[in-house]
């Protein structure tokens, strides 16, 4: 496991230990709720006029409240749950150090299934159907398989749809281009610190650092945010995702600052 596999691991642990929590939390409150009704008699009304009207008014009012927390503190949990349930499910992130060798095993696989649909869908559309069938079982098809990829669709069609394969091209499309840019910004990423005598310009960990001897003027700062730079309390810099805008960001930052400083 990575750093940043090791970081999107302890994100999800903390997302589970905030649920887990919200979910005790609603289940004492329903608890609570429940035995301060438990305490009014079966069907007993609010006497009104009765000097016990005001308390009773009050107890029952606690009563809602609690249970009101409870239902809050269970979608709580409810939201943390799904966070959990959610977090290193979104792909391969440019954030993860192996990532290209994974869009790299991911686009082997891709091209694979684009390799095996296509010879699937020759083999079921030979004239001679024991052929293709014998020609399926040896791609490793099950007879179930077959018999489904032998069943037309409602259009008519049999063997993998031509959707299919348009879509899994494009996903090796998209996965290309990823890599590509990724290979781009590992280049640029290995290039050397700029130093100037306002600041400390880096790509590193994916991120565009800008950092300064303290904390900058404000000027500097309204530059930093108006291009989308955020201060970083774990890094000690304003920093970006190194993505090609991100990239052209820190070169308009740095263009303004330099222009700053000649004034």
């Amino acid at each position: 496991m990575n750093a940043y596999e090791e970081k999107v691991e302890a994100r999800k642990e903390y997302y589970e230990k905030k649920a887990a929590a919200a979910r005790a939390e609603s289940s004492a409150r329903w608890d609570e709720s429940r035995k301060m009704a438990s305490r009014i008699p079966f069907g007993q009304p609010i006497l009104v006029g009765h000097h016990s009207e005001r308390a009773d008014r009050a107890y029952r009012d606690r009563i809602f409240k609690t249970g009101e927390k409870a239902y809050e503190a269970g979608k709580k949990a409810d939201y943390y749950e799904e966070k959990a349930e959610a977090t290193g499910r979104g792909g391969i992130s440019a954030d993860d150090p192996d990532a290209i060798k994974k869009l790299e095993e991911k686009l082997e696989k891709l091209e694979t299934l684009q390799s095996n649909m296509k010879a699937a869908n020759r083999s079921i559309r030979l004239k001679d159907t024991e052929k293709g069938d014998a020609q399926l079982r040896e791609q490793g098809y099950t007879d179930k398989e077959i018999e489904g990829l032998r069943t037309p669709s409602c259009f008519g069609r049999i063997g993998y749809a031509p959707y299919q394969l348009s879509n899994n091209n494009a996903n090796i499309s998209n996965v290309k281009k990823r890599i590509e840019n990724l290979k781009k910004l590992q280049e640029v990423q290995e290039t050397p610190d700029e130093e100037t005598d306002l600041y400390t310009y880096s790509i590193y960990d994916n991120r565009c650092q800008f950092l300064f001897d303290g904390k900058p003027e404000p000027a500097v700062i309204g530059i930093l945010k108006r291009h989308s730079f955020k201060w970083s309390p774990s890094r000690k810099a304003w920093v970006r995702q190194a993505t090609g805008n991100g990239i052209y960001a820190a070169g308009q930052v740095k263009k303004q600052l330099a222009e700053m400083e000649e004034i």
